[in-house]
């Protein structure tokens, strides 16, 4: 076990680097000593901002350095592939931003050269971090819950379509740049959040259907390029005998939605707020459950450090030897076989299996 700082270097410096910048500056172990960003406008502005002098127009210059760790990718999704594996190739440890890459193949490349080089590599999937869904692990281990054999993923927004609602730019709504709309955005936190509740079953079929049906302003959706799912719906059959199903919206006349849920053969969770469905003595019982006195005792009572504390936090312990890196890369794998597999069972009219979702996958990488 090491308490050294880790040196990380980033690959991108836009929107979602400012929030990963941030939450390193709140972590002990970690130490930014490089920035790479094409627009060096940006580049400059930023490096200022955070008092890092080491910049680079080029990433692969940043990557001869010897005296850095790991390497963060803040990039759009299909540029993630290949930075993150010229970087592992490198000898760095990789963390990436959400999704794991633009295709299945993409991702699959990924996790396969992090364990030809003996590199870590993990992604930036918060939910799984969520204090709701460590506790909800927590019950599921010790049993409370039975045999798990149905989950469901749910995620709501009524007007959230980046540009086109307002908010963000035209990137996260064309393919060749973002692969996906909602499912990939957003959908991805929430499926990754069941899969490891689950304990990332593997996945045997797929059947899914997505649309782009909600009214838009007409400029913005000239201008924007519009054309990926605003809703993705989805049903997942594992080998396990188990099931999932999904819902996802950036856009759509409906009020809020219930939040996911699991449910077990001696019990049942609601995630938000967290509550356990259960029978005690035949009396059908609704059981709040105290989340935050949970976490106050975690860190109080059992003297749990920062090790769960967010996605950046375990990453950085990880590197450090303080504690096991969670099985994260693979259970965004799976969640991209399963959102791949939704796009083609919609495309197709079908349900797909997984090796046909695997077969099927082409790469959809864009070289910096």
């Amino acid at each position: 076990m090491s308490e050294k700082k880790i040196r990380i270097g980033f690959v991108g410096v836009g929107q979602i680097a400012q929030a990963h910048l941030q939450t390193y500056e709140d972590i002990d172990g970690a130490e930014i000593v490089a920035l790479t960003d094409i627009n060096e406008g940006l580049l400059k502005r930023v490096a200022g901002e955070r008092n890092i002098e080491s910049t680079y127009t080029d990433f692969r210059e940043m990557l001869k350095r010897d005296d850095i760790d790991a390497v963060d990718v803040c990039l759009h999704n299909n540029m993630h592939m290949p930075v993150t594996v010229a970087a592992l190739e490198a000898g760095k440890d990789v963390y990436c931003e959400k999704p794991m890459a633009g295709s299945y193949r993409d991702a699959a490349t990924m996790l396969d050269t992090a364990q030809q080089t003996g590199r870590k590599l993990s992604i930036q999937l918060r939910t799984i971090f969520d204090p709701t869904t460590r506790v909800s692990k927590a019950m599921i281990e010790k049993g409370m819950l039975g045999r798990v054999y149905h989950a469901r993923s749910m995620g709501y927004r009524r007007r959230g379509r980046p540009y086109v609602d307002g908010y963000g730019t035209s990137s996260f709504v064309q393919k060749d740049v973002a692969s996906g709309g909602a499912l990939y955005d957003m959908g991805v936190y929430h499926i990754a959040q069941m899969l490891y509740l689950m304990g990332n079953p593997e996945v045997t079929r797929v059947t899914g259907k997505t649309y782009q049906e909600t009214a838009m302003d007409p400029a913005r959706r000239e201008k924007s390029g519009y054309n990926v799912e605003e809703l993705g719906l989805g049903f997942v059959n594992f080998a396990d005998g188990a099931t999932l199903d999904i819902i996802e919206s950036w856009a759509v006349h409906m009020d809020q939605f219930e939040s996911s849920s699991i449910f077990g053969s001696e019990g049942g969770l609601r995630l938000d707020p967290l509550t356990y469905f259960h029978l005690a003595d035949d009396l059908v019982m609704d059981s709040c459950i105290d989340v935050n006195g949970a976490m106050y005792r975690e860190k109080n009572v059992r003297g749990m450090g920062d090790e769960y504390d967010g996605p950046q936090h375990h990453w950085i312990a990880a590197l450090q030897g303080r504690t096991p890196l969670l099985p994260i890369a693979e259970i965004a794998l799976n969640t991209m076989l399963i959102s791949e597999g939704i796009y083609r069972s919609s495309a197709e009219g079908r349900d797909v299996s997984a090796d046909e979702i695997r077969k099927g996958s082409i790469s959809s990488a864009v070289s910096l």
